[in-house]
């Protein structure tokens, strides 16, 4: 007759059958094998990864700072021009009548005076009638250049080497002081801003190399370097504001882009170990290890202090020693004490 068996003892067999599943394999003696490397030691350098926004070298908004009607427009939407180059004229038909008016009237001062000095040394006039048509001369030139200021006024001038934006006005467009007709980037070098959580401060400096990349290129990297750290710490984020300058030669970057940033410190001697060894409990990392006892072979526990992570590799600072060998794989199913075998690293644990 089959013997009923209650729900306990059907629970009990499941986590006994799960149990024995779980073991590590055992070598025909007994002991657990397990796959180790030796800790190596070799040279890297300190990383830091960030996000960072891009910004133009210089920007400008052009705008006029008077009221007026546009009469015409010297560039295109995306044109690069030059420092100095004109790209927006306003009307200005009184203010060339006044400079024709201003031209005639130094004109008429300068021959007066040249005839006033004429006379003088011919002892006809005062030296008082010299000093007068010399300051009417003066006064005519300083009109002049008043003139030609106020028609200076109505041309729109690019400030610098730069890229012109998208136009936001038309010809016959009445222009209000601050009203914004176009912007300029200058994107020959571009700026790229990121925080660094203040912890990492010692290890940024200006002229250190940054590598950039954008999803926007895939296969591009864009080098530059760090010109300058901000001069206080954020007290919200306990981060600090890094700006490094990158080329951009080709064009290809624009502000506003998103950039992920790597920052490379100075290479140093370092001890490594692969990052599968480790067995992290709350914030503590712990290794095992291959040791001896007695003549036999066992495993053993230390707890660690790590820095860098790179490509599967993790920096040891202390409780390690070069050519100690760590348990990559079974790390986790053996105990302090508990004799091991060692597998050769190509055989795949089960």
């Amino acid at each position: 007759m089959m013997k009923l068996i209650s729900s306990a003892q059907r629970w009990l067999l499941c986590c006994a059958a799960g149990g024995i599943l779980a073991l590590p394999v055992l070598a025909e003696e007994g002991t657990f094998q397990v796959t180790a490397e030796p800790v190596r030691e070799i040279r890297v350098a300190s990383r830091i990864e960030a996000l960072g926004t891009l910004y133009a070298n210089e920007t400008a908004v052009l705008a006029a700072n008077l009221t007026e009607t546009i009469s015409r427009i010297d560039f295109t939407d995306g044109q690069r021009v030059k420092a100095g180059d004109i790209l927006v004229a306003l009307t200005n038909r009184e203010q060339l009548a006044q400079l024709d008016e201003a031209r005639t009237s130094v004109a008429d001062a300068e021959r007066q005076l040249e005839r006033a000095r004429q006379l003088i040394a011919a002892n006809h006039v005062s030296r008082q009638e010299l000093d007068d048509r010399t300051r009417e001369y003066n006064i005519a030139q300083a009109r002049l250049r008043a003139v030609e200021a106020r028609l200076a006024d109505r041309l729109i001038r690019a400030p610098f080497d730069s890229v012109v934006g998208l136009r936001q006005v038309s010809v016959g467009t009445l222009l209000t002081p601050g009203m914004p007709v176009a912007t300029l980037h200058d994107d020959s070098v571009m700026k790229l801003d990121f925080s660094v959580p203040e912890l990492r401060l010692a290890d940024l400096q200006p002229g250190q190399r940054v590598i950039a990349s954008s999803r926007a290129f895939v296969d591009e990297l864009f080098e530059g370097e760090i010109a300058v750290l901000d001069n206080e710490v954020d007290p919200v984020t306990r981060s600090i504001r890094v700006r490094a300058l990158i080329p951009n030669a080709d064009g290809l970057l624009r502000p506003g882009m998103l950039m992920r940033v790597l920052v490379e410190g100075e290479q140093r001697q370092a001890l490594v170990i692969p990052e599968g060894a480790l067995l992290p409990l709350g914030k503590q990392q712990f290794v095992m290890v291959v040791t001896e006892r007695d003549g036999e072979t066992v495993a053993g526990r230390l707890e660690v202090q790590i820095g860098e992570r790179s490509a599967g590799m993790v920096e040891v600072l202390e409780g390690l020693s070069k050519d100690q060998q760590v348990i990559t794989h079974g790390n986790f199913r053996v105990s302090p004490g508990q004799p091991i075998e060692l597998k050769v690293a190509e055989e795949v644990l089960p």
